[in-house]
């Protein structure tokens, strides 16, 4: 008896402090939404003076300290208990431009934001789209149509309205540099799929001094655990930085220096055909609104961009405040070792052929030639398995050759053998290859040609 007098007791008091909970929450709101109102107009009013004086550049930590403001102290409570209030402080005071609004930047956009960054600059000359939604941090299908960077400033002015934002409906490109790029940013985010404007817009920020964080490709990819965070260079088994990559060198001369985030995950899908109004293949460049921009369909598994973008603004973020995070490396070939394969390739021209001049490869396109093409293994292992750290076993017993000999020693007329098969392949021809071993002539040529696609050969 006394225990049921005792739980009716308890569960009176449970019921009584649950009404009494209701009751304030839905008192708490009106205050709160009241408090934000004023204080945001206040900080607003502020921030517009701060862009003014400062001539629309960045106002630093001697601007405005959003962080005296109680609700935005306790907005960003988690963060300032995580950093500390001066490490957190600095990327309130931030300024940060994203470009390119898709599902990669809208959800690096997004996590920037609420991590309290206090200055944001969002440009895409590009519209919401019903295909968009899948993998889009905040759009709505009220949104669709409305250029991606309007609709990002509209969701984000009652999630934290005391940020600054401008939205840029824009198209990145050499006459709208400066509008972008000036104003002295505390970082930028490349999340452009076109390789074109990519180039250009990395070259800029290199040339501008300014810090910079690409994203390479997300489509196409379901494996949220092979995702890294290292430079261009050691960047694998991603054709658009591949290519980025062989751009910046060629046309600007830059090397790496540039984090990216990318995949170690090979694509799963390829791009879909473009089909016209007819429903027929057609040619997809007699479709473009902008010159230059695909307008095939890669396949996109929503999760992944969205996890691209989270792993920029958390990258981004603990740069800001100065938190030293040690990624995980990427497996890779001492430079030396590649070095080694190019020396050895070098020699045996010189043996072969009296001279190593037909020799059109460097020791970056003999890492994409050994690791990206061959897997560290013999082109004869039909069965090659992807990188990882066993392919490097027998790199010793390994050289690179010409599978053409007629043809010089050029990223797509290499093929690594080792030493035996290497001699033996000098005495046979392409032909007597195609005729006795067709399942080898065809798995070289095939490997061959895909290294023709990705440099544009």
């Amino acid at each position: 008896m006394e225990k049921l007098k005792c739980l009716a007791l308890v569960g009176g008091g449970a019921l009584v402090g649950a009404v009494s909970t209701l009751f304030l929450l839905k008192l708490r709101p009106r205050k709160i939404e009241s408090q934000c109102g004023k204080k945001a107009t206040k900080l607003n009013e502020a921030t517009a003076k701060c862009w003014i004086d400062s001539g629309n550049g960045n106002c630093g930590t001697g601007g405005l300290n959003l962080l005296s403001d109680e609700i935005v102290s306790e907005q960003l409570t988690r963060n300032i208990q995580f950093f500390g209030l001066d490490s957190q402080q600095k990327v309130t005071a931030s300024y940060i431009v994203i470009i390119g609004l898709g599902g990669v930047g809208s959800h690096a956009a997004s996590m920037l934001l609420r991590s309290g960054v206090g200055k944001l600059l969002l440009v895409d000359f590009d519209q919401v789209s019903l295909s968009s939604l899948n993998r889009h941090a905040v759009a709505t299908r009220a949104d669709v149509g409305i250029p991606k960077a309007e609709c990002l400033k509209k969701h984000f002015s009652s999630i934290f309205p005391e940020c600054q934002i401008d939205a840029k409906v824009l198209l990145y490109d050499v006459s709208s540099e400066e509008e972008i790029l000036s104003g002295n940013p505390d970082f930028v985010l490349d999340c452009i799929d076109n390789i074109d404007t990519k180039v250009a817009l990395l070259a800029a920020c290199v040339r501008r001094g300014l810090k910079v964080l690409s994203a390479t490709g997300a489509g196409a990819r379901a494996d949220p655990t092979r995702i890294r965070v290292a430079d261009l260079r050691e960047s694998t088994n991603d054709p658009l930085s591949r290519a980025v990559r062989h751009r910046l060198r060629k046309d600007y001369g830059i090397e790496g220096g540039i984090p990216v985030v990318f995949s170690l995950e090979k694509p799963k899908a390829k791009l879909l055909p473009f089909r016209g109004p007819s429903g027929e293949e057609d040619n997809p460049s007699d479709y473009q609104i902008v010159p230059g921009f695909r307008v095939r369909i890669i396949p996109v598994l929503g999760t992944i961009p969205a996890i691209f973008g989270q792993v920029m603004a958390s990258y981004v973020v603990t740069q800001l405040a100065g938190l030293h995070v040690q990624t995980e490396p990427v497996v890779n070939l001492d430079v030396d070792h590649y070095q080694m394969l190019l020396q050895r390739l070098m020699e045996h021209e010189e043996s072969l052929y009296g001279t190593a001049m037909e020799v059109e490869v460097d020791v970056e396109e003999v890492r994409y030639v050994v690791k990206e093409l061959w897997h560290g293994r013999s082109a004869r292992e039909l069965s090659a398995k992807d990188v990882g750290r066993g392919m490097w076993r027998s790199v010793n017993e390994l050289m690179l050759v010409r599978w053409d000999q007629a043809k010089a020693a050029s990223i797509s007329n290499l093929i690594l053998l080792k030493f035996q098969e290497a001699d033996e392949h000098e005495r046979r021809t392409l032909d007597d290859i195609k005729e006795k071993e067709p399942e080898i002539f065809s798995h070289v040529t095939s490997v061959l040609k895909r290294a023709e696609q990705d440099f544009g050969l």
